[in-house]
């Protein structure tokens, strides 16, 4: 999960919001929940949610104490590179990595060509966020967020990401009891948060339907898209010093994460 992500872009948009916020005021703990949610739902269509895409998402939805909990333990990586890739990267994940390069050797030449991003790189993020999509997270995106966007300590930003989840309900990629990820509302294979899913998502399998969840193509070509996005440089490498290098960076601002993921893909293509 990438919480170093989560925690940077909520600090950006505390000063600049793509969505200006809800009247709706914030609160602390569960008492005022249901009035702020009623408050969302009469304020959404300013946003462009149709009212029966907000019923649908958002049907049932109550405040989840487990999510603010999780949100006010978390710490910056403090572990050196070395404790941390050791922690988080052994032997089987590399030699897994390289099974599924030749297994999808197809859909990664096609990723390649089209966004200019290599296999190794998108394996190890694939690896890193989720183990290559064993395990994506199973709590409600849209509870996660509702909550989180309710509470004041970064209501803002959290506001701008439920009105995106919606947004993917709404266009019919995804249906809410299908939207379950990691406790911060990040979605799919590769841990997109809801803003980022409805800029970079593509539909590349070609069912009509941009799914981070339950197609691996789509996970990491909309990944692709995204470094590609961020500056990505066609047929150069990885490592430190180089444009690319610093494009890791914006999937995770944590500097052992970003090394983590060249040092993975560099023992993966080898």
């Amino acid at each position: 999960m990438n919480l170093k992500r989560v925690l940077a872009a909520g600090l950006a948009a505390s000063i600049v919001s793509a969505t200006p916020a809800l009247a709706a005021g914030c609160g602390n703990g569960a008492s005022g929940f249901p009035a702020w949610l009623a408050q969302f739902k009469a304020e959404a269509p300013r946003y462009g949610l149709k009212p029966r895409a907000v019923e649908r998402a958002l049907s049932g939805v109550s405040y989840d104490s487990k999510v603010i909990k999780l949100d006010r333990s978390q710490h910056s990586f403090k572990l050196s590179f070395e404790q941390f890739y050791r922690k988080r990267v052994n032997n089987a994940m590399i030699k897994r990595g390289r099974q599924l390069q030749q297994r999808y050797a197809g859909i990664f030449r096609r990723i390649e060509k089209r966004y200019g991003v290599p296999a190794p790189v998108l394996l190890s993020i694939w690896g890193l966020e989720t183990n290559y999509g064993s395990f994506s997270g199973n709590m409600s995106v849209l509870r996660s967020l509702a909550t989180l966007a309710y509470d004041c300590r970064r209501s803002r930003f959290f506001t701008d990401e439920l009105v995106a989840a919606i947004q993917i309900v709404q266009r019919g990629d995804m249906r809410p009891q299908e939207m379950r990820g990691a406790w911060a509302g990040e979605i799919g294979q590769t841990q997109f948060l809801a803003t980022n899913y409805l800029k970079y998502a593509v539909d590349f399998d070609g069912n009509g339907r941009r799914d981070l969840i339950r197609s691996s193509p789509d996970a990491l070509a909309s990944t692709a898209n995204y470094l590609k996005a961020h500056g990505w440089r066609r047929g150069q490498g990885w490592g430190p010093g180089t444009a690319n290098y610093n494009v890791l960076k914006q999937w995770n601002k944590a500097t052992v994460y970003q090394k983590t993921i060249g040092v993975m893909a560099s023992k993966i293509a080898q």
